[in-house]
């Protein structure tokens, strides 16, 4: 549990600016995202990382060798291995998170590369913190664009960042509520709130109501009959119109699961398996303004 040792942070949240996937086999990764609608934009000067686009949603692939023998699960690809907040004041919310006992990740920024602060999150995973107040893309300073055209049409309007799904432990859910409240200003929504087709789990909402956590505990038997690990399971994508997202995807080749239980509706979808079992969620919400 986090232990305060001052009030609560105001962090100011703005959302997210990235997600990142650790991949062994990046153009596997990029395969499937470019089928997903997401382009391939720039490279990381001095790393094996990756930068995709589509409409205001950044995603990096990371295979860099460092960050892959960080990982505890070694055999395990294609792991989101970071997401990276919006705050008002990067330096700020970072100082505050520290001192309500968070631990800090070591800077591996070399010279003339841009550090992010960041803290731990679940498993292997990293919090990053970015400065909404900058005047210049986070990604001029590290990456080379492979084109001039910087910006991707996304497949369907309004398409967006909308949360991450995280397993958790049995009986884990306090604890995991109190470090996202506690450190970065989420709040739990009443145990009936759900979104999408899948309602299992307790969901938290980020202080500007544009991103959301869904943290679910092993169901019945499923602790014994898989391997379950506290991760960063899946991503979710909002969208004001499913039905529509889901036709412009499948015109791309993307599957989705239709069966008895789970089916495309107008409140959510889910991809099939794609690459290294790497899914994608669909969810009915309105682009955060």
């Amino acid at each position: 549990m986090i232990q305060p040792t001052a009030t609560s942070p105001a962090l100011g949240t703005r959302g997210v600016e990235f997600i990142e996937y650790t991949a062994s086999q990046p153009d596997e990764l990029g395969a499937v995202l470019t089928q997903m609608g997401f382009r391939l934009l720039a490279r990381h000067r001095s790393r094996e990382v990756f930068l995709y686009r589509q409409g205001e949603m950044n995603i990096i692939v990371n295979a860099d060798p460092v960050a892959l023998g960080g990982l505890s699960r070694q055999n395990d690809d294609n792991q989101i291995s970071a997401v990276a907040l919006r705050v008002e004041n990067a330096h700020h919310a970072y100082r505050r998170c520290i001192e309500w006992g968070a631990w800090p990740i070591p800077t591996r920024a070399d010279a003339m590369e841009l550090n992010i602060p960041g803290i731990h999150g679940v498993g292997d995973a990293i919090i990053y913190l970015v400065d909404e107040r900058r005047n210049f893309s986070i990604y001029d300073v590290d990456f080379d664009y492979l084109s001039d055209e910087h910006e991707v049409e996304p497949v369907a309007p309004d398409l967006h960042f909308f949360g991450l799904v995280q397993y958790i432990n049995p009986d884990r859910t306090a604890e995991w509520v109190d470090f996202y409240s506690q450190l970065l200003g989420f709040r739990a929504l009443p145990p009936d709130s759900h979104f999408g087709i899948l309602p299992n789990g307790t969901i938290l909402e980020s202080a500007c109501k544009r991103f959301y956590l869904q943290l679910v505990e092993p169901m019945g038997d499923a602790l014994f009959d898989i391997e379950w690990y506290e991760q960063f399971a899946r991503l979710a994508l909002g969208t004001p119109d499913v039905l529509a997202t889901v036709r412009a995807l499948e015109s791309r080749n993307v599957p989705f699961q239709n069966n008895a239980f789970i089916r495309p509706d107008a409140h959510g979808a889910i991809t099939t398996a794609l690459s290294y079992d790497v899914n994608f969620e669909l969810v009915h919400h309105e682009t955060p303004r």
